[in-house]
């Protein structure tokens, strides 16, 4: 089978086209699994141009959280390096209880829910290229009443006789064993349900493919899983596949079972070109957005720059402005316009006009407006224009003088 083999299982490559290809199927199994029907579906996903990675955990990778977590980041990392060469749509297919045993590990990677390193960029980029989610004859919980089953052939359990003890031995023995990790089991079958209902946040759509007749898992278990999963706004399609045993879905109805998969695949390709439409027009408003304010800082600069040269100016009103001369003024010579040639020419600012108190001008204005006492002033009572306040003018204007003054001149 090949891969590396590493604690809680193996990793490896089904498929790995370089460049045809047009996605990456993760396929997360457990020993419930037989080796003998992993290649039927790697040749599934490459008829339907895509590369296949397996995860292949050992029994007690969904027992034991720190083998499921080896398995987890060693997936990542697998698909990172993948993905920073080219990017492209990644949906993750688990098996029975290969969600138990290693994928839920890898939801809690990404949602950054357990101690990750320090690299957690890497995540949200796998993060971008989650496209969809296959289950089939799944998620499967591990139990008590799970372990009965799958340590004990179900037709054994059935007959009549003797092996009814036997049964009631085995079962015995398995819940033994579950009442010593009693605690435990519970936390992790939570934290396990908690990353796959939290799995509805990355948008991509879900395939379930089940049965009523399967043996190991509960058909109604996995009908709540999808209820919860609509009611938490996933797309969900779920498909129950009648008369099929445990992972033999596909087995028993291919034609049924490739039209799904196909059209759940097709799904993912759309919604990652959907999402890297939409990564490009954020970042290119994003850097537009970038451009206008560098645009207004430098306007702002200028403004600032002007306002504090004419600030210049105000403050200091005998200030001059001198014109530089240079060899390029021949041209404008030649052209008709003259120059000075030896100096630079000054340009003096005028300064405000002033009248002094002490001219004669001042003196001739101060004695015709200021009267010499108020007996020409004819005050009479206030009276109202529009509710207001008013008196009458004098009698005598005082600038009747200038007028006379100006006529004798004249």
């Amino acid at each position: 089978m090949g891969g590396a083999e590493i604690k809680g299982g193996n990793i490896y490559w089904g498929r790995k086209e370089v460049s045809d290809f047009k996605g990456i199927v993760v396929i997360f199994a457990w020993v419930s699994v037989p080796h003998t029907l992993l290649p039927d579906f790697i040749d599934l996903y490459s008829s339907l141009g895509w590369n296949s990675l397996v995860c292949y955990a050992h029994y007690l990778s969904a027992f034991n959280d720190e083998s499921a977590m080896s398995l987890a980041f060693c997936v990542t990392e697998e698909l990172i390096e993948e993905l920073r060469i080219r990017p492209c749509p990644v949906v993750f297919a688990a098996f029975s209880a290969g969600s138990k045993a290693c994928l839920y590990k890898v939801f809690q990677l990404i949602d950054g829910g357990c101690e990750a390193p320090t690299y957690m960029h890497n995540y949200q980029l796998l993060r971008k290229c989650i496209s969809g989610h296959i289950y089939d004859s799944g998620p499967l919980d591990v139990t008590s009443d799970f372990g009965f089953r799958f340590s004990l052939n179900p037709s054994i359990a059935k007959l009549p006789g003797p092996s009814k003890f036997v049964s009631w031995v085995a079962k015995s023995v398995a819940s033994g064993l579950d009442a010593l990790y009693l605690t435990r089991f519970e936390s992790l079958a939570a934290e396990h349900w908690q990353a796959l209902y939290s799995s509805v946040n990355f948008g991509a759509p879900f395939l379930i493919l089940c049965s009523e007749n399967d043996n190991l898992v509960r058909y109604q278990s996995i009908n709540d899983f999808a209820q919860r999963l609509r009611s938490l706004n996933g797309d969900v399609n779920l498909v129950n596949l009648s008369s099929s045993s445990h992972v033999g879905h596909f087995k028993d109805h291919p034609i049924q079972y490739r039209a799904a998969v196909s059209h759940l695949l097709e799904k993912a390709t759309s919604l990652y070109s959907h999402n890297v439409i939409r990564e490009r027009e954020r970042t290119g408003m994003a850097g537009m957005q970038d451009e206008i304010s560098d645009i207004i800082y430098d306007l702002q600069k200028v403004v600032i720059n002007s306002n504090q040269s004419f600030r210049r100016v105000a403050l200091g009103p005998s200030d001059h402005f001198y014109l530089p001369s240079s060899e390029g003024h021949k041209n404008d010579r030649e052209s008709g316009f003259p120059q000075d040639e030896h100096k630079e020419k000054a340009v003096c600012l005028p300064s405000s006009p002033s009248i002094s108190a002490h001219s004669v001008l001042g003196q001739f204005l101060f004695d015709v407006c200021v009267p010499k006492n108020v007996e020409g002033w004819d005050v009479k009572s206030p009276g109202n224009l529009n509710g207001r306040l008013c008196a009458s003018a004098p009698r005598h204007s005082p600038f009747s003088g200038i007028k006379r003054f100006r006529r004798s001149r004249l």
